[in-house]
């Protein structure tokens, strides 16, 4: 097997799980504190990749863009949680998924008004295109070696605000017991809209940094929201080191499964074979991964709801 092109898959399943990290850790923030079930997150994820393509395209500005994705998305967010979802924290969670399912809906319409329903295109500036040499033979596009760099960054900063900060303190708090929380005299709304909007911001800057590498389109977020859950699930909920793991483990397996499960199926079956059983199994390994884990630990890899 080719080490440069295995190489270069991990790569690919680096950049993909700390795309899933940033929609993950907003996500089971959300859920492990406040214990609402959002389908809606990925619906925030494409309004962030919107509203930065676009102001990129109108200004011409990278960086404007994506401080426009970030706080416009922080902004949508916090309308949402102040509107829609303040009122389900103490329902059970069918009424939860009911209602954000039905945000999804108004979310994609509100795109498809405002930019239409065909895909728009999302470029990137060019002092981030090119390759780099990252040595053995090995290039890798920088834009995408940018992500892994935003994504890692991101992570140790998130874990240093929830281990090592007041406000992490609070987050943690709040998972663990927020009756108790409330009666020390913290606002427990104001904690709650922080933390869905600072989940909000997540998902727009997973949204912004995808959007150059897959389609920017209505109902974009729906495309990538399982995937989440899947990593939510392995990772255990309410887990920030949980979603870390479980984005690299689901980025790292369904990239090299995609990349080489059916040439190595073609080596112990017939090729044509291979190529119809290849696929279909590469889609599966996720959610058989997440099937063995749930097996072996219900609760998934760090089941301490709010931890670190």
């Amino acid at each position: 097997m080719n080490l440069i092109l295995v190489a270069e898959q991990a790569l690919n399943g680096l950049q993909l799980g700390v795309m899933l990290f940033l929609l993950a850790a907003g996500l089971t923030l959300v859920f492990g504190i406040m214990n609402l079930v959002n389908l809606a997150h990925g619906a925030l994820y494409m309004v962030g990749a919107y509203i930065a393509t676009h102001v990129f395209q109108t200004t011409g500005s990278y960086a404007l863009g994506v401080a426009a994705g970030l706080a416009g998305t922080l902004v949508v967010g916090i309308v949402t949680e102040v509107v829609a979802l303040r009122n389900l924290y103490e329902r059970d969670h069918l009424d939860q998924v009911l209602a954000t399912f039905g945000l999804i809906l108004i979310f994609n319409e509100l795109i498809a008004i405002l930019w239409g329903r065909t895909a728009i295109y999302s470029t990137i500036p060019e002092y981030l295109t090119g390759h780099v040499d990252i040595g053995g033979g090995l290039t890798y596009p920088l834009y995408r070696l940018v992500i892994i760099g935003v994504g890692l960054a991101v992570a140790v900063l998130l874990w240093f605000v929830v281990a090592r900060t007041r406000l992490g303190m609070l987050i943690r708090a709040g998972a663990s017991n927020r009756a108790m929380v409330a009666a020390l005299g913290v606002n427990i709304r104001l904690l709650y809209t922080a933390v869905f909007g600072f989940g909000a911001a997540l998902a727009a800057l997973a949204g912004l940094l995808s959007g150059p590498i897959y389609s920017v389109q209505p109902g974009m977020g729906e495309l990538i929201l399982i995937q989440v859950f899947v990593v939510i699930v392995i990772g255990g909920i309410g887990s920030i080191r949980g979603a870390f793991a479980g984005a690299l483990i689901v980025g790292m397996v369904d990239t090299l499964g995609r990349a080489f499960l059916k040439p190595a199926l073609a080596t112990v079956i017939s090729p044509s074979a291979a190529d119809t059983a290849g696929p279909a199994l590469a889609s599966m390994l996720i959610y058989l991964l997440m099937a063995a884990v749930l097996a072996v630990r219900p609760e998934g890899l760090f089941s301490s709801r709010g931890s670190a």
